[in-house]
């Protein structure tokens, strides 16, 4: 299986570290908002364990700790793993730098 870096070109896997899927939001609090802390407590639990299993194109994290180290989101097939698109994740890694100029 070989993933296409944005950065780097086309890879083999064996470069990458699979993290999971990309879809969930984290919970959004505050300390003040009065929030109930039992209801806080199960948004979190679903938010870090409960997950889809997908039989189809999800969206995924992945790192590409054999390159350039820049997290990356890809659109892949959990029935074939055809990867379908990579782009850089938002605010990390190389996608970070090359946002900012360096």
């Amino acid at each position: 299986m070989r993933i296409a870096c944005p950065y780097c070109g086309e890879r083999e896997v064996g470069e990458f570290s699979y993290l999971g899927d990309a879809s969930p939001k984290r919970p959004h609090y505050t300390i003040d908002d009065g929030t109930d802390p039992a209801v806080l407590e199960e948004a979190f639990y679903e938010y870090v364990y409960l997950r889809d299993n997908v039989a189809g194109t999800m969206r995924e994290y992945w790192y590409h700790g054999g390159g350039c180290r820049s997290w990356l989101i890809a659109e892949r097939s959990t029935l074939t793993h055809e990867f379908k698109s990579v782009q850089a994740a938002p605010g990390a890694g190389a996608a970070k730098a090359a946002l900012q100029g360096e």
